[in-house]
């Protein structure tokens, strides 16, 4: 299956379970992959036969800045329904790290992936 693919959007986002955490904006990394057939888009060259990244990525942004959710998982779990939302894309896996909440690590974070159904 081919791929269409964001690496490492950074995002501020007001996200964690306690009101410390949730004070101010942190740096989170966005990372989506989707699952499509390219076959189409590479014969057409039409942005109509593509999933547009450029618009994926505002969309992750706008979400991010509006996110009202506490945790990761939650967060993630919204990403991933704009990535299947787009009638191109059959599967999608989204890497979401917090890049500053745990000491002593580079970043931690949770990764989903899903079929459409």
């Amino acid at each position: 299956m081919d791929k269409v693919f964001v690496t490492d959007l950074l995002a501020r986002v007001r996200i964690g379970i306690s009101e410390k955490e949730r004070e101010r904006p942190q740096d989170v990394l966005i990372n989506v992959e989707l699952e499509t057939d390219l076959s189409q888009a590479g014969a057409s060259d039409d942005l109509d036969d593509c999933i547009d990244y450029s618009r994926l990525t505002k969309d992750i942004l706008a979400l991010a800045e509006a996110n009202q959710r506490k945790t990761l998982e939650a967060f993630a779990a919204d990403i991933l329904r704009i990535c299947l939302s787009h009638p191109l894309a059959s599967a999608t896996r989204v890497r979401v790290e917090k890049t500053s909440a745990v000491r002593f690590t580079k970043a931690t974070g949770v990764e989903i992936y899903r079929v459409k159904e």
